[in-house]
Parts: C-alpha cells; structure tokens; sequence
C-alpha cells in the first residue's frame, strides 16, 4: 500500500517537472534562459520556434507521465532525453547551466527517482515495453 501511494506521488512530481519546464521555462519563456541553450546549440535564427517545439513536447510528455500510458516505454524515453540533453548541455554550453556542470547531479537524481518510480515501485505493469 505504501508503495502505491509513494508511486503516485513520484508520478505527479514527475509529471509536474515535465510541465513547468516545457510551460514556464519554454512556452511562456519565463526562463530566457533556455532559448538561449537552444540557440547556442542549434543556432540562434531558430531558438525561439525549437525552444516553443520543446517547450511543447515536455507538456505532451507530462500529459504522458500523468496518465500512465506504457509507463515502462514513458519511463526509458525520459531517462533517454534527460541523458541525451544533459550530455549535450553538460559538453557545449555549461555557463548557462542554473548550476552549470553540477546540472548532471540533478539530472541523474531525476532519472534515479523516474527509474525507481517505475521499475521498482509501479508493480501494476508488465516486464515489457509496450
């Protein structure tokens, strides 16, 4: 039972952070900040329009999170992005990092709690995927 309510809550909290970043940082660019990681890396002509297509790709992925849809498959392709984009950002451009290279430390808390959320406590899905 303990486990089942310590799911929920990791899932919510989960789901919130996939929100906040994609809605305030991104889509309302309450963060300028992340336009500016966009532009650095893939160019400043197309910051704003990639950083709004991210923005609303991690709402998508919190509505995702929230209905626990293949949460295993959920669960690898946001350990997948948050690695992919944070070794990314680790490497081209730490300055603008809130915590520049100490970012990956919370990354990989992130991605411990996804993947203790649900390959250790969601008993509810199967050994697959999909």
């Amino acid at each position: 039972m303990q486990k089942n309510i310590l799911n929920k809550i990791l899932t919510i909290s989960i789901g919130l952070v996939w929100l906040a970043n994609g809605l305030l940082c991104k889509v309302l660019n309450l963060v300028p900040r992340h336009e500016q990681i966009v532009g650095r890396i893939l160019g400043d002509a197309f910051a704003k329009p990639l950083t709004l297509s991210i923005g609303i790709s991690e709402i998508i992925m919190a509505v995702w999170v929230f209905t626990g849809y293949k949460s295993r498959l959920n669960a690898v392709l946001q350990i997948a992005i948050i690695t992919i984009m944070n070794s990314i950002e680790f490497v081209v451009v730490p300055d603008l990092l809130l915590w520049g290279k100490l970012n990956s430390v919370f990354a990989l808390l992130l991605i411990a709690v996804i993947f203790y959320n649900e390959f250790y406590l969601n008993k509810k899905t199967t050994n697959t995927l999909c």
